[in-house]
Formats: C-alpha cells, sequence, structure tokens
C-alpha cells in the first residue's frame, strides 16, 4: 500500500517528480495486475473445467468442487481490484500533497513576474492529473500488456484463432490512431476556450460594480457568450467524434467475440479442434478479454488526452521556476538600506522604469518619495520591498540583497502598503496578522496606531468580524487603514508605504501621521510615498523621482526650498518673455 507520508520532488522537471512520486506505486500496481489479468480468466477455465470433467462424467461432486473453487477466486480477484484500486486513489492524493505548495508558490511568483501560470490553471492541472491517476484509463494501460497472456492462450488453441485475433487488435489500433488525429485537436481548442471563457468571467466578476453602473452587462455578457460558444463548439465536435470511435471500439470487440466463435466452430467441424466444442467457447472469450484494455483506454481517450495536456503545461510551467535552495538563516535586519546603481523595468519588458538610482537610509531614517505620474515611484517600492528583481544594481537590507532574502524569514520585518490596499476573505484579526499567529498586544497596537479603535469598538464581533471577499464592506478608507494595520503590525523594522492617505478623511490623515510618528519613535526605517504636505513634514529626507531618476534628494528642507525655488523660475522667464513680445 501507499505510504501516508508524501516524498519531496526534489526536480524541477514535472516528468522526474511523478517518476520519483509514483515509481514503487506503479511497481506494486503492475505485480497485482500480473494476478488480476490471470484470475480474470476464471470464467474460461470453469467452463473448460465444466464441459471435460463434468459433462462427460456426469459427476456432480466435481462440479461442487469447481463452483467453490472458482468463487474463491472471484473473490481474491476482486480484493486485488480493490487493492490496486486504493494504491492508485493514494499515489493520487500523493502528486497532489507533494506538488501542490511548490505549485501554488510559483503561481505567485509568475503573478508577480508577469509570466503564463499566475492563475488558477496550474492547480487545474494538477488536479486532472491527480483524476488521470485514478481513473481507468491508467489501469488500462497497465492492462494492455497482459492481453498477450490471452493471445497466447489462443495460440496454445489454434495458430488461425491468434492471428484472428491480432487482426481485431489492429482495428482498434486504427481506431486509436484515429482518436488521436481527429480529437485531440478540437478537445485542446476546446480547452483553450475554456480557459478564456474563464478568465473573462473573473475578469467581470471582480469589475462588477463598473459594469452595473455604465450598463455594460448586455455587453460583457455577449463577449463572454462568444468565448464560451466557441468551447461548446470545439467540444460537441470533440465528443462527437469520440463517441464515434468508442462505438466503433466496442464494434470491434463484441464482433471479434462473435467472430472467433464462429471461426472456432468452423475449425471443430474441420477437426482442427478437439473437446468437443469447450475450446470455442473459451477462445471467444480470450478474443474479447484481449481487447479490452484497448476498449477502455479510447472509451477514456479524453481523460488521456487531457492529462497529457495538463502535463505539458504543468511541466513547463514548473521547469520555469527552479526550485529554492536551501539557504542560511539571516539575523534580524535593523532597517539599514542600501540602494546602488538601480535600473529596473517591468516584468517581460525591456524598457527601464527606473534609471540608475542610489540612495542610502541610516536605521530608523525616513524617506518621502514624491513625483509626478508615471515617474516610477510605485515601481520603486515594488523594487525596494523585492517584489520585483532589479535589471541592473541591488537593493540591500543590512547589507543583503532583499529580492533573494527568504520572504518567509524576512516578511515578518517588512511592512508594505500597496496603493490598492488589497485585503483578504477572512477575520480583521486575521487580516491584520497577516493571517499568521495572532499576538493580542501585537493587534491591539497595530489597531490602536491606525486609528482604528472606534471602528473595531463598533462592530459586533470585534476584531473577529469577516471582512468577506476583499473587504466588501469597508469603505475605501477603512481598507486603508487595515491595510496600514497590518503593514504596521509587530512593529517591522523596515517599512514602504504607497500613497498611505488616498482614501482617507481628515481623521484618517491625522491617525496615519500620528503613527508615522511612532514609528519614528520605535527606530522604524520609513519609506512614503505621497504628495500630502502633512507627511512630508514628517519626513526626514525628500527624494524627487521624474522619468524613473532622481532629480533632487537630501533633508527635507532643502529639497523643499529647492521645490520652491525651482517653481518660481518659470514664471518669472514668462514674464521677461510677456514683455520681450509687447
Amino acid at each position: 500500500m501507499v505510504s501516508q507520508t508524501a516524498p519531496r520532488a526534489r526536480n524541477q522537471s514535472l516528468r522526474h517528480s511523478l517518476e520519483f512520486i509514483l515509481k514503487p506505486d506503479i511497481a506494486r500496481a503492475i505485480f497485482f495486475s500480473l494476478f488480476i489479468n490471470i484470475l480474470v480468466l476464471s470464467p474460461s477455465w470453469y467452463m473448460l473445467e465444466v464441459y471435460d470433467r463434468v459433462v462427460n462424467s456426469q459427476n456432480i461432486r466435481t462440479l461442487w468442487m469447481l463452483t467453490i473453487l472458482v468463487l474463491f477466486l472471484y473473490a481474491i480477484l476482486e480484493l486485488l481490484e480493490w487493492v490496486r484500486t486504493a494504491i492508485f486513489q493514494k499515489a493520487g492524493h500523493l502528486v497532489d500533497e507533494s506538488l501542490r505548495d511548490r505549485i501554488f508558490a510559483n503561481i505567485f511568483k509568475a503573478k508577480l513576474n508577469q509570466m503564463p501560470g499566475g492563475s488558477n490553471q496550474p492547480i487545474t492541472d494538477l488536479k486532472t492529473i491527480q483524476n488521470a491517476i485514478n481513473s481507468p484509463a491508467l489501469l488500462a494501460l497497465i492492462d494492455a500488456p497482459f492481453a498477450i497472456i490471452a493471445l497466447i492462450f489462443l495460440f496454445s488453441i489454434h495458430r488461425d484463432l491468434g492471428w484472428f485475433a491480432i487482426g481485431g487488435a489492429l482495428i482498434l489500433f486504427a481506431v486509436a490512431w484515429v482518436n488521436e488525429r481527429f480529437v485531440h485537436p478540437p478537445l485542446a481548442e476546446a480547452s483553450q476556450h475554456a480557459m478564456g471563457a474563464q478568465n473573462y468571467f473573473n475578469g467581470a466578476i471582480r469589475n462588477v460594480q463598473v459594469i452595473k453602473s455604465m450598463g455594460m452587462l448586455s455587453r460583457i455578457h455577449s463577449a463572454w457568450a462568444k468565448k464560451y460558444h466557441q468551447f461548446l463548439k470545439q467540444q460537441s465536435v470533440a465528443s462527437d467524434r469520440a463517441g464515434a470511435n468508442s462505438a466503433i471500439s466496442k464494434l470491434t470487440q463484441t464482433m471479434q467475440g462473435s467472430f472467433i466463435l464462429g471461426f472456432a466452430c468452423w475449425l471443430v467441424i474441420q477437426g482442427e479442434i478437439s473437446g468437443q466444442g469447450a475450446e470455442m467457447i473459451v477462445a471467444s472469450i480470450l478474443g474479447g478479454r484481449m481487447l479490452a484494455p484497448l476498449v477502455q483506454l479510447i472509451a477514456h481517450w479524453r481523460v488521456v488526452v487531457n492529462a497529457r495536456d495538463s502535463f505539458a503545461r504543468l511541466d513547463q510551467f514548473l521547469s520555469a521556476f527552479p526550485s529554492a535552495q536551501e539557504k542560511m538563516r539571516l539575523p534580524k535586519p535593523e532597517g539599514t538600506l542600501s540602494v546602488d546603481g538601480l535600473v529596473a523595468a517591468a516584468p517581460n519588458s525591456v524598457t527601464p522604469i527606473i534609471r540608475g538610482i542610489s540612495f542610502n537610509l541610516s536605521a530608523g531614517q525616513s524617506l518621502a518619495i514624491i513625483g509626478p505620474s508615471a515617474s516610477g515611484k510605485t515601481t520603486l517600492a515594488k523594487l525596494l520591498t523585492g517584489i520585483w528583481p532589479a535589471t541592473h544594481g541591488k537593493v540591500r537590507l543590512d547589507g543583503v540583497d532583499i529580492y533573494g532574502w527568504d520572504k518567509a524569514e524576512l516578511g515578518p520585518h517588512v511592512g508594505y502598503l500597496s496603493q490598492n490596499a488589497e485585503l483578504f476573505e477572512g477575520t480583521l484579526a486575521e487580516n491584520i496578522a497577516r493571517f499568521g499567529p495572532s499576538d493580542i498586544t501585537k493587534l491591539k497596537e497595530a489597531v490602536n496606531m491606525s486609528g482604528l479603535d472606534d471602528f473595531v469598538a463598533k462592530l459586533d464581533r470585534g476584531l473577529e468580524t469577516e471582512l468577506g471577499e476583499e473587504g466588501e464592506f469597508l469603505s475605501g478608507g477603512q481598507r486603508q487603514r487595515v491595510a496600514l494595520a497590518r503593514a504596521i503590525y509587530g512593529l517591522p523594522k523596515f517599512i514602504v508605504l504607497d500613497e498611505p492617505n488616498a482614501s482617507l478623511d481628515q481623521a484618517g490623515d491625522v491617525a496615519l501621521s500620528h503613527a508615522i510618528n511612532l514609528l519614528k519613535d520605535k527606530g522604524a526605517t520609513l519609506i512614503i510615498i505621497t504628495h500630502r504636505q502633512s507627511l512630508l513634514d514628517l519626513m526626514d529626507e525628500v527624494m524627487v523621482l521624474v522619468d524613473g531618476q532622481v532629480k533632487l534628494h537630501g533633508p527635507r528642507d532643502e529639497v523643499m526650498d529647492a521645490l520652491k525655488q525651482q517653481a518660481k523660475l518659470p514664471t518669472s522667464i514668462n514674464t521677461q518673455h510677456a514683455g520681450d513680445k509687447k
């Protein structure tokens, strides 16, 4: 039986991973299949013995003994079938258990780096492979070689019967070839259309308020229905062709049994087969049994095709993400930040967004980053927190490359508030505590610093209130405060806040300013992207970013004075030009 503990697949290739996981179970299944395919011939053996021993001798005792023996063989057969099925059921769970964590983590990597596979498709592909391992198709593949046993018995009865059975097998191989040639293309296309329709539907659901408010529902529905219709069309074509091939294969199996019976009867008449006709009935059964695995495989061809396509996609997906190597644990960061010659583009792009940025912050210092839209501020925030990699240069926290730092180890010491302030389905406490073990002291501290005390007090269940999907019942300002509380939970040493007051009212601004002062007092290194003067006044340094380059950087007062001087310069120049025209 299968071990309950899932081994870890260490190879990057999916093929190697599956071989590593399934090889022992496949070997056991083949061992049991050997006896199963011998025992499945028990009816044929019973029939032969009844004809030879009972009919001629008229011995009832022999009939009873043969009957009891064949019933015992049937019981053993069913027990072995049950064991073999259990092996593959547990093997399927083993594959899922061994690969799902790696796939789940790589989906997030793909999404962050804007690479193919950043959706639930790899999880779906894993489920398809798991279902294929549990399906009759795999059992048919394992049983196929044992059809040779039935063929050998047919040849032992008469040589021509064996060749006759081989002719039927060739017909089924031709049907399998037709299946591959004419069923696989529309089935693969149907799968692509299904994924496209599902992705379009998911995107529409995420923007349901926009669709409703501007009366776009009918047009969105039409666009989705068009994609879904293409899926149904190709699936229908594939199903029709597969159904026809399955019918032909079953017809071939049924006809072969009858034809072999008739041919064997002719051989009996010709005196080439003895046994008073028993052999011809046995030959008929063996002929049908020989084709059974091929018929089963053709009947479940869709499972085979889907599993093969899923395997190809998943193998390509996993190969794009090398397995993470074990790294030495690093000490907790103090917050010293060093940015050296940073050049970066969006993932899968060659156009630089950040162009040669360098600066340093000592532990406990604070920096405000300002600049016009599309100047690269949010991209820089993603680089500073290790979300995106740099094309050139490094971002180092306490001298360590922050992108390569194990995020599970570094995460508790980093706070990040993105522009969108994403929340997750779960309780308020779970969201603030980052879905880790909740420390009530840290929770209360984060709630107090982010100004959520009054809001939490009004909730019937307080911190145990369910937020729903993406915090759907919260206002924009409330979501931003909860996301701020999450960013500062546990007082991390390095905090990056991207437009933290974009959705805040005056009371929220006051709470945010209070939180920033407290974080500075606690010695956190703080970087804030903002345009609010109230936050700039709290920062030690200010950086002006334009077109991905640093235009000004230095102590807050010096940079603000320089900006004021630059703001006056165009006015005087314009006035002078106006006077010249006069």
